[in-house]
């Protein structure tokens, strides 16, 4: 069929034309849906964003909700674990708005096990439609919001499944990347690792003499503090200990602060150092079996962390610290300890502050030292390079190794069930929780379940978490000021994690506030928060009880007295009072189930 290329007039059918102009409208009508949806869902991953550096690194959720004329009527970001979620936050702001409105999330609810608050606030509210980024990394989490959803007649679009095109995919890069840290754990079994340097123009980061204040500018040293707000911990070698002394805190006044890692093999390090003060942050060392055993007594002293690995190098480390949690790592090392860390394959991203600066010096140190490389073609290629102005400096930063999609890496539990059901997850006779992200992660103290416990007065108080409780009882009853101000801050803590960071810094910084009879005590004081909260949560309950014929330990690498330590060695006391408590909860089962039959 002919078209008057040049003129205003074709030879189509009117037919035709109407269903051409149709076509377009359509095509322009998706691609500014999809252009909305983005937009809403690059916003919830703005929001998602905002916790950094306010608590240690968790995984972060923001919600927008949106009217079906795209006008904002609600938005909201988890702060914490242990906190509102980001859907009821939103869903509160939005009010009455929610009514056939579409919520768009950053990436899919993982709720605490048995609680499924983002979803119910989602569909009591009314909403008609969620856009989805990406779902939930961790296996026994996936696929569960989106399915529930689905269930309760809720539309769910997910990027990059039910939505395509690439203003879409470009969306879904920024879900992935504000949740790099989870993503990258769940996929690789190491914390997401971060290098940062500062080097002069001429590629040193210090002089021949070793001084290396300051190369960057100040601005970017502000920058570096962020840095460190967000991350869980931060590691560096014996060389920067022995010439530079740092911090290696954030600085930001408050809040929280990342645990400091010196990697050091000999332990030749100084007796006195600025990172054994641990009254504000804590510091652990990691060494290699053996190392210099009266110096370990020194450090531990000063209340120093000391971890000995059987040989020391950085997969070991990181691995080590995944088993303890951890998110993110800042390493702010020299360049012998950073081409060791790279060549293990455990960095990330990298982000490098260059200085205008010139220092020249054959023997100046660089930031990364060698990698066995002898051609140019062998060099490693940073993916998706940022450069941005930071003050007089250039900042530089891509990552080393692209964030894992996990879509057909990592299937739910009940979808690898479905493939084959004789792979089951939990096989062991051992079940052990940690994080409150993990499969049993309401066994934790950190769990999002508030509990109301009676106080010396016999008058009830409500706790935002069993931890709120426990740390607030270190300084109940002791009559100072200061003990009583501390009570009150940590139950106003808005996340366990700050409660526990409270109570910790205090016992650790005016131990004479603490009360005397505390760790007789401590047992009996955790005991009644756990019994309340599997008493009044009827879900908890069934979950404790599922658990019978089980051992239940609290895979704390590091707390020897509640958690089970990194080899075992540890006490596992909240492991024991839940066993303790599931008996006592089957025996009343037992005897309930009796008395009916009898009364039968």
């Amino acid at each position: 069929m002919a078209l008057a290329l040049g003129g205003t007039h074709t030879h189509l059918s009117p037919l035709l034309c109407r269903a051409a102009s149709n076509d377009n409208y359509s095509n322009a009508s998706i691609a500014a849906s999809h252009a909305r949806d983005a937009a809403y869902v690059r916003r919830a991953a703005e929001l998602a964003d905002m916790s950094a550096g306010s608590t240690s690194p968790h995984p972060n959720f923001g919600c927008v909700i949106a009217t079906s004329s795209g006008a904002v009527a609600g938005e909201g970001f988890l702060y914490a674990q242990g906190t509102k979620p980001a859907e009821i936050l939103a869903v509160e702001a939005a009010g009455e708005s929610c009514r056939r409105s579409t919520a768009y999330l950053n990436m899919e609810p993982g709720d605490c096990h048995g609680d499924h608050a983002a979803v119910s606030a989602l569909v009591e509210a009314g909403i008609e439609r969620v856009v989805v980024g990406i779902r939930h990394p961790l296996q026994h989490l996936r696929g569960n919001a989106v399915r529930a959803l689905r269930g309760q007649g809720v539309q769910v679009d997910v990027l990059g499944e039910d939505l395509k095109s690439k203003i879409i995919e470009n969306a879904r890069k920024s879900c992935l990347l504000v949740n790099a840290p989870l993503i990258c754990r769940a996929a690789s079994q190491v914390p997401f690792s971060v290098l940062k340097y500062a080097m002069t123009l001429d590629g040193k980061i210090a002089a021949s003499s070793g001084h290396a204040a300051w190369i960057s500018s100040k601005i970017s040293r502000s920058r570096v503090f962020e840095m460190r707000g967000r991350s869980d911990a931060i590691v560096v070698g014996g060389n920067t200990v022995r010439r530079d002394n740092p911090r290696l805190t954030a600085r930001h006044g408050g809040g929280h602060m990342p645990m400091r890692i010196v990697m050091s093999q000999s332990l030749d390090l100084p007796e006195e150092a600025i990172l054994w003060d641990v009254s504000d942050a804590s510091t652990i060392v990691v060494t290699q079996r053996g190392a210099r055993k009266s110096f370990q007594k020194l450090l531990a002293s000063k209340g120093v962390e000391v971890v000995e690995f059987d040989i020391l190098n950085p997969r070991d480390v990181m691995e080590y610290f995944h088993d303890r949690g951890y998110l993110s790592v800042l390493w702010e090392c020299g360049g012998t300890l950073a081409a060791s860390a790279i060549s293990a394959g455990i960095i990330h991203k990298v982000f490098a502050f260059v200085a205008p600066k010139i220092i020249g010096g054959k023997y100046a140190p660089s930031p990364v030292g060698e990698l066995g490389m002898v051609q140019m073609t062998q060099a490693l290629d940073l993916i998706d390079v940022c450069y941005e102005q930071v003050g007089p400096d250039m900042l530089i930063s891509g990552f080393l190794q692209p964030i894992p999609d996990l879509t057909p890496i990592i299937p739910s539990v009940e979808e690898t069930y479905a493939i084959d059901p004789t792979v089951t997850p939990y096989e062991s006779k051992i079940i052990f929780f940690y994080k409150t992200w993990d499969p049993y992660g309401a066994f934790s103290n950190f769990s999002p379940h508030p509990i109301q416990m009676p106080d010396e007065n016999g008058d009830y108080a409500t706790w935002l978490s069993v931890e709120h409780f426990y740390q607030a009882q270190k300084f109940v009853g002791v009559n100072d000021p200061l003990a009583q101000d501390c009570v009150e801050r940590i139950k106003s803590a808005k996340s366990p994690e700050e409660a526990a960071r409270l109570g910790r810094s205090m016992q650790r910084q005016r131990p004479d506030l603490v009360r005397s009879d505390w760790e007789s005590a401590k047992i009996d004081a955790m005991y009644r928060a756990v019994k309340c909260k599997f008493s009044i949560y009827p879900h908890l309950n069934s979950m404790l009880l599922s658990t019978a014929g089980y051992v239940l330990v609290e895979a704390s690498p590091h707390d020897l007295f509640w958690g089970g330590g990194r080899d075992g060695e540890g006490l596992n006391y909240l492991g024991r009072l839940l066993m303790q408590l599931r008996s006592e909860f089957l025996g009343e089962s037992s005897a309930s189930n009796q008395n009916s039959f009898l009364a039968g």
